[in-house]
C-alpha cells in the first residue's frame, strides 16, 4: 500500500514512519511519499527516516519519497494522512501572542488561538480535499490536522466519509485510567463522548463491569495520573467523570490565561524556537542519518516533557512523571485504523466522524468525537448515553463557533469572523472579538481580506 504525508517535513512524522517500522504488518505500506511545501524541512525530515530505517535494519523497510508537488504526492495512494499547519509555528506563535495581549487564552485549538487557526486552515483544507478528490478519489483520509474536528468536518464537504480524524488525547486518557485500575487499556471499552478537545471519559467497562465508580471513590489513585493532577479530586467527583486535558482551558480559565501571561514564552513560540534549531542541525550538509534521528530524539524529549506546563504550573500539579511523558500514541491509532480499513479487520477506535444520530443535541453533519466501530466500509459511532446538561452546553457553544468559522472561511466576510470569536465560551466580549479580528487579519497575510 502506499501512503502519503502532508505535512511531510513537519516534526512529528518519524512518529509514524517508526510505527511502520516496528511492526511490518502492521498496514502492509511499502511507499511512503512525504508532501511539503518546504524542500528543507522535507530534506531533514527524510535523513531522519532514513536514520530510523538503518536503526531497524529492515531490508523491507517502506520506501521513502519526497516531493514539494501535491498531485505528485496523491497519484497512486490508498491513504492520506493529512497533518498540515498553516502559517507555521510562526502563526500559532502570533495567535498565542494577540490573544494574550487582550486577556484571552491562545491555545491552537482552544479559545480564540484556535478560532484564528481554523480560519487561515480551513480554506486550505478544503482546497486539499478538492485535490484528494480529483487525484485520488479512492483514498482514504485520515486527518490529524488541527482544530482536527472543525478540519475534519471541513474536509467531510468533499470527502464525505472516507475522510476521518484522530487525535491522541482520549487514547492517553483511556489508557491512563486503565493503568491506574489495573487493568489492560486493550481490553477496555472506554465510554467517551464530545467534540475533539472537548470530550469526557464517563466509564470504564472491563469484563462488562463499569470500573469508574470505584476510580472517583479513591482520592489516592484520582490524583495519581496526569488529569487527576490537573482538576484534582473534588472537581473529578463534582463531575463524575474524567474530562480531557483540554477542558482544563475552560474549567479554570482564569488561572490558566494568568500562567500563560506570566510565562516567559508561550508554547508556540517555544516549539518555533526548538524546532528552529532541530532543523538547522538535521539539515546540515553531510550529518549522517544516524545523528539526524539523536538530533531527533533529544528534541521530543524535550517536547514531551514542556506539554501543558503553563496548565501544570496553574494547578500546581507539578513536572510530569516519567509514565505520563509517552505520547497518546496518535501514529498508533492512525495505523489501527488503516489496518481495520485495509483487511476488512473490526476494531473500535476513538474518532472524530460525523454524527449522524449519535447525539441529538447535534445534526447529522456534526463532527464528534466518540468510539467508533471500523471496517472496510470506514468509521461507525457507536451509540452513548445522552450528555449532562453542563457537556451539552459546552459543547453545542462549541460547535455553533466552529460552523462560523466555516461560514467565515467561505464568505470572506468580517462579520462572520467577529461573530465566530464573540461567541465562543472563552471570549468574552463582543469588542474584544472585533479587535482580536483586528489583529489576526494584520499579523496573517491569509486573513488580511477581513479588515
Amino acid at each position: 500500500m502506499r501512503l502519503t504525508i502532508l505535512g511531510g517535513g513537519g516534526f512529528r512524522v518519524p512518529l509514524v514512519y517508526g510505527a511502520l517500522l516496528g511492526d511490518r504488518a502492521e498496514g502492509r505500506v511499502s511507499h511512503v511519499a512525504l508532501y511539503d511545501e518546504d524542500p528543507a524541512r522535507l530534506s531533514a525530515m527524510a535523513r531522519v527516516l532514513a536514520g530510523q530505517a538503518e536503526a531497524a535494519g529492515l531490508p523491507d523497510a517502506p520506501v521513502v519519497t519526497a516531493t514539494t508537488d501535491l498531485d505528485e504526492a496523491l497519484r497512486g495512494a490508498d491513504f492520506v494522512f493529512s497533518a498540515i499547519r498553516v502559517g507555521g509555528l510562526e502563526g500559532r506563535a502570533a495567535d498565542e501572542r494577540i490573544a494574550l495581549a487582550e486577556g484571552v487564552l491562545g491555545q491552537e485549538t482552544v479559545g480564540a488561538g484556535g478560532v484564528a487557526y481554523g480560519l487561515r486552515t480551513v480554506p486550505v483544507a478544503r482546497a486539499i480535499a478538492r485535490r484528494i478528490a480529483r487525484t485520488a478519489p479512492d483514498a482514504w483520509v485520515i486527518n490529524f490536522t488541527n482544530p482536527a474536528g472543525l478540519v475534519t468536518e471541513a474536509m467531510a464537504e468533499e470527502l464525505g466519509h472516507r475522510v476521518i480524524g484522530i487525535c491522541d488525547s482520549p487514547v492517553g486518557l483511556g489508557r491512563r485510567i486503565a493503568r491506574v485500575l489495573g487493568a489492560r487499556p486493550e481490553e477496555a471499552w472506554i465510554d467517551y463522548v464530545g467534540l475533539n478537545h472537548l470530550g469526557w471519559v464517563r466509564g470504564l467497562r472491563v469484563a462488562g463491569r463499569d470500573e469508574l465508580p470505584r476510580l472517583l471513590a479513591d482520592a489516592a489513585a484520582l490524583e495519581s495520573f496526569e488529569e487527576g493532577r490537573l482538576f484534582g479530586a473534588e472537581w473529578l467527583r463534582s463531575l463524575g467523570a474524567i474530562p480531557n486535558e483540554y477542558l482544563h482551558y475552560y474549567y479554570f480559565n482564569r488561572d490558566t490565561v494568568r500562567a500563560y501571561r506570566e510565562a516567559e514564552r508561550t508554547r508556540g513560540a517555544f516549539l518555533r524556537d526548538q524546532q528552529r534549531g532541530f532543523y538547522e542541525e538535521a539539515g546540515r550538509p553531510g550529518l549522517a542519518p544516524g545523528a539526524a534521528l539523536a538530533a531527533w530524539d533529544r528534541t521530543r524529549a524535550e517536547r514531551e516533557a514542556t506539554y501543558m506546563a503553563e496548565n501544570r504550573e496553574a494547578a500546581g500539579a507539578g513536572e510530569r512523571e516519567e509514565i505520563d511523558l509517552e505520547s497518546g500514541g496518535y501514529e498508533r491509532v492512525a495505523l489501527a485504523l488503516m489496518r481495520a480499513i485495509a483487511r476488512d479487520e473490526r476494531a473500535t477506535l476513538i474518532l472524530n466522524v460525523p454524527n449522524g444520530s449519535t447525539l441529538s443535541v447535534l445534526d447529522a453533519e456534526a463532527v464528534i468525537e466518540v468510539p467508533c466501530l471500523v471496517d472496510a466500509n470506514g468509521a461507525h459511532p457507536t451509540g452513548v448515553a445522552p450528555l449532562p446538561l453542563h457537556a451539552v452546553g459546552l459543547v453545542t457553544a462549541v460547535k455553533a463557533v466552529e460552523r462560523e468559522v466555516l461560514a467565515a472561511a467561505a464568505s470572506g466576510s468580517r462579520a462572520d469572523a467577529v461573530k465566530a470569536f464573540a461567541l465562543h465560551p472563552l471570549v468574552d466580549s463582543v469588542a474584544v472579538a472585533r479587535r482580536l479580528v483586528e489583529g489576526y487579519a494584520a499579523a496573517h497575510p491569509g486573513l488580511a481580506h477581513l479588515r
